[in-house]
């Protein structure tokens, strides 16, 4: 991967006055894609979706959950992601599938825990155990699954495969009807649960596709 352009010594002074932008300004992490920080917009006690608003870079309401459809785990992305076409061919290779595109979004990732956290708008460091290979229509809507580094239950776990049935499952049933609201009939399914070796090869696809995609906004930094 290419140097982090985007937090040059002037990115940081920045940082220092303003805010930094969740998905443009926060450093993925030293030891990505084995450990990544994440920005975390929805928490397992939120009774509406939460999302970043992609100019400004704070929370915004999107709609309520529907009935008592709650993530069983924090949820957010990984900063300086983007899912186009590195992760859509990717995507193909291994389902044999042809037409898919990226979803043109920050690449989703779901963080187990023990620890009961009140609410999002946070960073936190994870490690990717998995993911679950979802198509939402012609689009590579992949799930990141890590668990919070060095949480004292999951922070055991390296591999998907090792959580248990029930954890997983109900991971599944989120992300299969989250997206469901009356009158609005989805597209939407999980075609593989994936293992470790997957997750990071999808991560660095992002990076890749993030690169690719603002590589003039870190120019435009790096001679502010």
């Amino acid at each position: 991967m290419a140097s982090n352009r985007l937090m040059d010594p002037i990115g940081r002074l920045m940082g220092l006055r303003y805010k930094s932008h969740p998905w443009h300004g926060v450093d993925i992490g030293p030891k990505s894609p084995e450990i990544v920080t994440c920005f975390i917009e929805m928490v397992p006690t939120d009774t509406v979706k939460y999302e970043v608003d992609k100019e400004s870079g704070y929370l915004i309401i999107d709609r309520p959950q529907k009935y008592s459809n709650i993530i069983p785990a924090l949820y957010g992305f990984i900063p300086q992601t983007y899912c186009d076409e590195k992760v859509a061919e990717y995507c193909m290779s291994v389902t044999g599938r042809n037409n898919i595109l990226g979803d043109h979004d920050p690449l989703d990732i779901c963080v187990l825990t023990e620890k009961a956290i009140s609410h999002g708008d946070i960073l936190v460091r994870a490690k990717p155990i998995g993911g679950f290979r979802m198509i939402d229509g012609n689009e590579a809507d992949d799930k990141i699954v890590a668990v919070l580094n060095n949480d004292a239950m999951y922070s055991q776990y390296n591999d998907i495969s090792e959580l248990p049935d029930m954890v997983v499952n109900r991971l599944k049933h989120y992300f299969l009807t989250y997206k469901d609201l009356p009158g609005n009939q989805r597209d939407v399914e999980i075609t593989h649960v994936y293992g470790l070796e997957e997750a990071l090869e999808v991560i660095k696809r992002s990076q890749s596709d993030y690169q690719a995609k603002f590589e003039r906004l870190g120019s435009l930094l790096s001679s502010v």
